[in-house]
Parts: structure tokens; C-alpha cells; sequence
């Protein structure tokens, strides 16, 4: 009887501790969710800019140059058709797309990544000075202009895929001298500055990012640029600039080889001959796993011993001596002595 009490009373205790345990995972569960979102919401892909993407300089109506501007990337124009200034200015690594069947294609990418830039949604409202403030990844967004008249510092957090995208709702003004860092594996081909109208580039500045702007774009003299100028309808004015077309490192999702966009799970191959997946760094920076590496194990190498053949000794046949041949002398014929007769004496008489 004791027994079967005593069961009734853990399988009631049970009962009312399950109610609890299912609380506390739901707990959990929306505490992760909650957690989670943020990370959802910094994680952002790059602008897909297509074509426009190999273009340092591209423009609607026209480009205009002053000076001995150094462009690395190639210079667009469509449908306008009149490119000035070059030289004295030069293009590197690039070429010159006029009014032609490549410069209206990357016009049309041009727009599609400008309407892409522009609907991101918003991970924080900026206004007026960005000088002086540092910024991790996400969608900044500015109702009205966007200025710049000190330092800026970009901040990736360790994750070289991380994005940063600006949203101007009027203008895009950088002061004189004022500059962009970039720290934490921080990359110039993914920061964007969407202009909802024109953006000015102010003297000897040192600028970083594609600055994607509905009308016009002015370099003045002196600003270097680390991205591409792309006006989608108005003119892209140089004077004495240096602009070079950003491109990126990739990285891979963990220690594996493939690419992969930010926040997203990635494979890639291991160092070693297994398969390692890893996740690519959100906005806190998390490290992927590495593929698991089989040791290589090295196999003792067996010397075979070097037998030496005896050389066979071939008996030296000594060559019979031929005989010499000896002449017969020829025989000698004596000489018949001739006996001498006694003359008589003679006669006196």
C-alpha cells in the first residue's frame, strides 16, 4: 500500500513539473529569437550594382575632367556622348564606354542597384554630421542630407564581408580634408552611399565607397576616392582626382574555400582531405568552425640493400704466334778458277 502511494506522489510531482519545464524552454526559445534579431537585421548582402560594378566612372549626361586626374577602372556614358579632359587625365586598367551597347547596360544595372540600395530597410536613422563617429555594420538612414566635415571610422568588426549601406534623402556634402576609415577587416567595395540627389566631394578629401547618386556627382579638386562615382542621370565632374574601382577580398565560410554573403551558413572545403562548414560573421562577429583535418601519416622508407653482381672474368685466349717464314738462301755459284799457263820467256835472240 505504502508502495503505491508513493508512486501517485512522483508521478504527481511530475505532472506539475512539466507545465515548468515547457516554460522554460518557451523562455528560452523567445529569448534566442529576441537575441537573434538584431543579427537578422545588420546582416546585409552587397548592392548588386551588375555591369556598373566595373565602371570607377559612370554618367548620364556627360563627364567632365580638370587636370591630370588618374582613373584605375573603366569610364561609362549613356546616352550622353561627350567624355572631356582626357587627357590630360588618364584611365588605367580600364576602358571607355561611350554611348554604346556596354555603357547602356551598365546604366540599366545602375539603376537596379540604386533602387536596391535605396528600399534597404533601416537599422538606424542618422542626420547631418557623420564627422567624428564610429559605425558598425548596417542600413543608415537620413531623411533629409548627409554631411561630413571631420573623420569617419567604419568599423567591420572583424568580418570582411561586412556591409554598410548609407541612405541620403536629399544630398551627400564632404567637407575639405574630411576623410573615411576603415578598421576591422572593413572594405571600400562594400560601403554604398545612395544619394537621392547629388553628392559633392569636397577638396583633398579622402573618400571611401560607391557613391550611387539620382542626378550628379563633383569631385573638386585634389579628392581621392577609394570606389566608383556612378550618376544615374546627371554628370560626373573631375578635377585633378585619383579614383580607384574598390574590389574585395572574399573570404570563405569558416576555413573552407567557397564564398559566402555575410550572416549566411557557408561551406567550404577543409585544409585537409574532410569537408568543414562554418558560419560567416554576422554584426558580432562570430568565427566559423574549421573542417577537421586528417593527420598525414608518413611511411617509413624501407632501403633495399644494394646487391653487387660479380663482374665474370673472362679468360684473356692468348693469340697463337704465327711462324716466321725463313727464306731460303739462294744458293752461290762458285767461280771456276781458270789455271794460268806459264808463258814462255821471251825471246831474245
Amino acid at each position: 500500500m505504502f508502495g503505491s502511494v508513493h508512486h501517485r506522489s512522483e508521478a504527481h510531482d511530475g505532472r506539475r513539473r512539466a507545465p515548468r519545464r515547457a516554460a522554460a524552454v518557451a523562455g528560452l526559445l523567445v529569448a534566442g529569437l529576441l537575441f537573434a534579431a538584431p543579427l537578422a537585421l545588420s546582416a546585409q548582402a552587397p548592392v548588386q550594382l551588375g555591369t556598373a560594378g566595373n565602371f570607377a566612372v559612370l554618367a548620364g549626361s556627360t563627364v567632365t575632367n580638370t587636370g591630370p586626374s588618374v582613373i584605375s577602372g573603366s569610364v561609362g556614358l549613356a546616352p550622353g556622348s561627350a567624355v572631356t579632359g582626357f587627357p590630360p587625365g588618364i584611365v588605367l586598367a580600364g576602358t571607355t564606354e561611350v554611348a554604346n551597347g556596354v555603357a547602356l547596360q551598365a546604366k540599366n544595372d545602375l539603376v537596379t542597384g540604386y533602387n536596391d540600395a535605396a528600399g534597404r530597410s533601416s537599422s538606424a536613422t542618422v542626420s547631418g554630421d557623420l564627422a567624428g563617429r564610429t559605425l558598425t555594420p548596417g542600413v543608415y538612414t537620413s531623411a533629409s542630407s548627409l554631411g561630413l566635415s571631420g573623420n569617419l571610422t567604419l568599423d567591420a568588426q572583424g568580418n570582411p564581408n561586412a556591409v554598410f549601406v548609407f541612405q541620403a534623402g536629399s544630398s551627400l556634402i564632404v567637407g575639405s580634408g574630411s576623410q573615411v576609415n576603415l578598421i576591422g577587416g572593413a572594405q571600400a567595395c562594400n560601403v554604398y552611399w545612395q544619394v537621392a540627389s547629388s553628392a559633392t566631394i569636397g577638396t583633398s578629401s579622402a573618400f571611401v565607397g560607391n557613391i550611387l547618386a539620382l542626378t550628379s556627382i563633383t569631385m573638386t579638386t585634389g579628392a581621392t576616392l577609394q570606389g566608383s562615382v556612378l550618376a544615374r542621370n546627371g554628370a560626373v565632374t573631375l578635377d585633378t582626382n585619383t579614383i580607384t574601382k574598390a574590389t574585395c577580398t572574399q573570404s570563405s565560410g569558416g576555413s573552407g574555400g567557397g564564398s559566402s554573403t555575410p550572416g549566411v551558413t557557408g561551406s567550404g572545403s577543409g585544409s585537409g582531405s574532410s569537408t568543414g562548414s562554418g558560419t560567416t560573421k554576422g554584426a558580432t562577429g562570430a568565427t566559423g568552425s574549421t573542417g577537421v583535418t586528417k593527420p598525414k601519416v608518413s611511411k617509413p622508407k624501407v632501403s633495399k640493400p644494394k646487391v653487387s653482381k660479380p663482374k665474370a672474368h673472362k679468360p684473356k685466349v692468348s693469340k697463337p704466334v704465327k711462324p716466321k717464314t725463313v727464306k731460303p738462301s739462294k744458293p752461290v755459284t762458285p767461280t771456276p778458277v781458270v789455271p794460268t799457263a806459264n808463258k814462255p820467256p821471251a825471246f831474245t835472240g
